[in-house]
């Protein structure tokens, strides 16, 4: 039997992304509309946080179980393909339905089964790479996964205009509802959504559990020399650290509740968090004390805690960069119809044009990605990894900021350029160096750890940018994209830490 991974062609690589997709699709008729249809349905903007915060909590929540399971799957279609497929047939049949909410509540609550069911789909595919191909290729196919990320967000960005411009198709609708143009786009995604995937479950093989036995035997030589952190967390650490972060979680908690009428409803969520992580790490230390440490959820928490060093690095890297990416799609929205557009009447044709514009901006920064994603490897090849995340993402934070200075809306289209390559950078850079640092073992649930530091910003992002535009800023949602824009640079800078393996 070979012992190491044979290399794969240009087509079966092509093969097994192809269910990104559909995957992106879902993602950016999500990330493009939903504002939108809350806002149709009778939200503003001081509350289009609170109700966003379904999405970063439901990928906190699935990806790691899902990493884990997949990890620990082997049935008749495989290891990750039984995940890409129901999830997709879930993802679908919510993207249907959600365009169609009688009330802005059930509404939400689609958003939570909708994201849940596209992380279901998405996660495995990230550990995919890392199964399938050698080390030597899973750069090649996380470029291709890029690819195919840009190319549905584009497509599916631009939907509810094309629907309009090209198929006359009503982009207004009566006050609490949603514009016909709007709901045809999420009927279209929805379909291609289960095709694409439907194309990498039955065009795509995976090895077998002896197959990957040998494999994983040959690359542990390998992979003597990488940092494979794999300390065990004591009883009293965990009961250390869950007393502190619960601490914290419920002084916030009197603070806030004692001070309402100043402070924002949604810095509940962030106490809540707090508390919930605090409680996660009592749960640990109580497992560890009964020697009940072989199931899943003790399993995900000791991996969180022996993270390889430049994934610890690099999570620091994606708090920063993902804050403004949620930031972006709570308020551009918002933002661009109420300072580009001048209007907030969800009716109007001003507020109607500019929700249009904004779907054109966001195929925008998603096409321009797709270049970038040729662009950035050369750019790796003169400089390194650090250095190409710290220029890419250095022009997403100067384009966001630039959001506040641009003042005629065609112009935005030049600031959506620098969003889209810090965007093909983020899906693409992280990963790159991570891909020989994790143990091959433990690809799934790692990827789904990782996913923790893209939705922790969020999370905090819907607890703080609701307060911030409407106390600070005076309702002026514009604000959100610059403090983004200042926390992409950041991410920049903090790239420069990351110890990159050779």
């Amino acid at each position: 039997m070979q012992q190491t991974k044979p290399q794969l062609s240009f087509w079966q690589i092509w093969n097994m992304c192809f269910g990104f997709l559909g995957i992106q699709f879902g993602f950016a008729l999500q990330n493009s509309n939903v504002s939108r249809i809350f806002e149709s349905l009778g939200a503003d903007y001081s509350n289009l946080a609170v109700l966003w915060v379904a999405a970063p909590i439901t990928g906190l929540v699935v990806q790691p179980i899902i990493g884990y399971l997949s990890d620990n799957t082997w049935n008749r279609l495989g290891r990750r393909r039984p995940y890409f497929l129901w999830g997709a047939i879930a993802a679908s049949g919510a993207l249907f339905i959600m365009p169609n909410s009688p009330t802005l509540w059930f509404a939400a609550g689609m958003l939570w089964i909708m994201d849940a069911s596209i992380n279901v789909s998405m996660e495995p595919f990230r550990a995919f790479v890392g199964d399938m191909l050698p080390p030597k290729q899973r750069a090649s196919g996380y470029a291709m996964q890029t690819f195919f990320i840009g190319i549905g967000a584009v497509v599916a960005s631009a939907l509810p205009w094309m629907m309009t411009n090209w198929f006359d198709i009503s982009n207004i609708a009566e006050p609490g509802s949603v514009a016909d143009s709007v709901k045809f786009s999420f009927y279209a995604g929805g379909s291609i959504f289960l095709l694409a995937v439907l194309w990498t479950v039955v065009s795509t093989k995976e090895y077998s559990p002896e197959q990957l036995a040998a494999f994983d035997a040959a690359q542990a030589q390998i992979d003597q020399k990488k940092d494979t952190n794999t300390t065990t967390r004591t009883q009293k650490q965990y009961t250390r650290g869950g007393s502190v972060f619960t601490a914290v979680g419920l002084i916030l908690l009197a603070v806030i509740y004692t001070n309402i009428d100043a402070l924002d409803q949604n810095l509940y969520i962030l106490a809540g968090g707090l508390i919930a992580f605090g409680v996660c790490q009592f749960v640990a230390a109580f497992m560890v004390r009964q020697q009940y440490t072989k199931n899943g959820f003790a399993q995900v928490m000791g991996d969180l805690f022996a993270m390889p060093q430049a994934m610890r690095q690099l999570a620091v890297v994606q708090f920063f960069s993902w804050f403004p990416l949620f930031a972006m799609w709570i308020y551009t929205n918002s933002a661009v119809t109420s300072h580009h557009f001048g209007s907030r009447d969800t009716s109007s044709v001003a507020y109607n044009d500019g929700a249009d514009w904004v779907s054109i901006l966001m195929a925008t920064y998603n096409g321009v990605s797709i270049i970038a994603a040729i662009v950035i490897p050369v750019v790796v090849r003169i400089l390194n990894l650090q250095y190409a995340h710290l220029i890419n993402l250095s022009l997403g934070g100067i384009g966001f900021i630039s959001f506040w200075f641009i003042r005629d809306p065609a112009w935005l289209v030049l600031a959506m350029v620098g969003v889209g390559f810090a965007w093909a950078s983020i899906l693409s850079v992280p990963y790159a160096i991570l891909a020989n640092v994790l143990p091959s073992n433990k690809m799934g649930v790692y990827m789904g750890i990782f996913n923790f530091f893209i939705v922790i910003p969020q999370i905090l992002a819907a607890s703080i940018l609701g307060f911030l535009v409407t106390k600070v800023f005076d309702n002026q949602p514009i604000f959100a994209l610059v403090i983004g824009g200042c926390s992409m640079l950041i991410a920049g800078v903090m790239t420069l830490r990351v110890k990159v393996p050779q």
